[in-house]
C-alpha cells in the first residue's frame, strides 16, 4: 500500500498542475490500474443496498477505459447470487478520471453473525497495467452489521474477567451481571454491581462507525472498596475503573457480546497512587431462564 500511495500521489500532484497550466496531463508516469485496496473488510448491513470496491489509476486518460471483472472461484469461500452479487462484470473509468467502482450487493439474511465469508476479484487487462508488487486482484471479505439496538445489552449478563481470575477472594472469575438503559445518556448502559455488590459502573457504545463497534468505559468511576479485592486501603478505599489505553474494546450487535479492555487503579485525596493493571473482560447476554438457572448453580451475583 505505500507504493501505491506513492504512485497515487505523484499521479494527483500531476493533475493538480495540470488544472493549473490548462495542460491535459502534465504526469508523465507509466499507466498503472490496480484495487485500491488488496485486501479490506466490508460491512453487509440490512438497509445499505450496495458497497463499493475501489479501483483506480496511476493517470487520467482522455477517452473511457473499460476492464472486466473476474471472480477467481478457487480463492473464494463466499458463493456468488447466495451471500453476494456485483452490479456488473466489467469496470470504466471515465475520462479525465482515475477512479471507478466495482458495486457489490451483500445477501444480508444469507450471512450469519460469525460467518468469515471472502471473495477475490481480478481486474482482466493487459499485463503491461499491472503494478510491479501490487497485482490485479483484491480479497474481499463480507461482515455481517446488525443494527444497534441497545436493548440487545440489558437484562441479565455474564461477566468473565480476569481482574476477577487474578482478585476476588472466592477466586470465581465469573458473576451474573444486570444491565439497564441509562435513562439520560444516549448509547450508554448501567451495569448494577458490576465487579463488587453496591457498586455500579456506565459503559458507553460507539455507533458511528459499523466497522469498529466501541465501548468505552467513562474514567474515574468507583468499581468497589479496596480492602473487598486487596484486603487493604493502598489509597483512598476505593478502585477506580476506565478504559485501557492498551487497546480498544469492541461490541457485537449481532450476537450481544461485548469484550472490554480496562485499567484499574487506585487514589489518595488528590493524586493517583499507581495502576493496579489492565483487565480483560467479557459480558455475555442470556435470557432471564438462562440467568436463573446460573444462580440456582451457584454463580455469584
Amino acid at each position: 500500500m505505500r507504493n501505491l500511495h506513492k504512485y497515487l500521489s505523484i499521479a494527483l500532484a500531476g493533475l493538480l498542475l495540470a488544472s493549473c497550466s490548462g495542460e491535459r496531463n502534465i504526469y508523465s508516469g507509466e499507466e498503472y490500474v490496480m484495487f485500491a485496496d488488496t485486501l479490506k473488510t466490508y460491512p453487509v448491513m440490512n438497509d445499505v443496498e450496495w458497497f463499493s470496491v475501489p479501483v483506480v489509476s496511476t493517470v487520467t486518460r482522455d477517452y473511457d477505459r473499460t476492464f472486466g471483472v473476474e471472480i477467481i472461484d478457487s480463492e473464494s469461500n463466499a458463493t456468488e447470487t447466495l451471500h453476494y452479487t456485483l452490479r456488473s462484470n466489467t469496470v470504466t473509468i471515465k475520462a479525465g478520471e482515475t477512479r471507478a467502482d466495482v458495486m457489490v450487493h451483500g445477501i444480508y439474511d444469507n450471512i450469519g453473525p460469525a460467518d468469515s465469508l471472502g471473495f477475490t476479484l481480478s481486474l482482466v487487462m493487459p499485463e503491461s497495467l499491472v503494478m510491479p508488487g501490487m497485482g490485479r486482484k483484491a480479497r474481499v471479505v463480507l461482515m455481517k452489521s446488525c443494527p444497534f439496538e441497545i436493548e440487545g445489552f440489558t437484562g441479565w449478563c455474564v461477566l468473565s474477567s480476569t481482574f476477577l481470575q487474578t482478585y476476588n477472594p472466592t477466586r470465581s472469575y465469573q458473576r451474573l451481571v444486570r444491565t439497564e438503559k441509562h435513562p439520560q445518556k444516549d448509547n450508554t448502559i448501567i451495569c448494577r454491581n458490576w465487579m463488587k455488590e453496591g457498586y455500579d459502573v456506565e459503559i458507553v457504545f460507539s455507533t458511528d462507525d459499523p466497522m469498529s463497534p466501541l465501548v468505552t468505559v467513562p474514567e474515574d468511576q468507583v468499581m468497589s472498596d479496596e480492602g473487598s479485592f486487596f484486603g487493604m486501603a493502598h489509597g483512598d478505599d476505593r478502585i477506580l475503573v476506565k478504559t485501557s489505553p492498551l487497546a480498544e474494546s469492541f461490541f457485537y450487535p449481532c450476537g450481544n457480546y461485548l469484550y472490554l479492555w480496562t485499567q484499574m487503579y487506585v487514589r489518595n485525596l488528590t493524586e493517583e497512587i499507581g495502576t493496579v493493571g489492565n483487565f480483560y473482560t467479557v459480558m455475555e447476554w442470556v435470557s432471564d431462564e438462562e440467568a436463573a438457572r446460573l444462580a440456582r448453580e451457584g454463580m455469584e451475583m
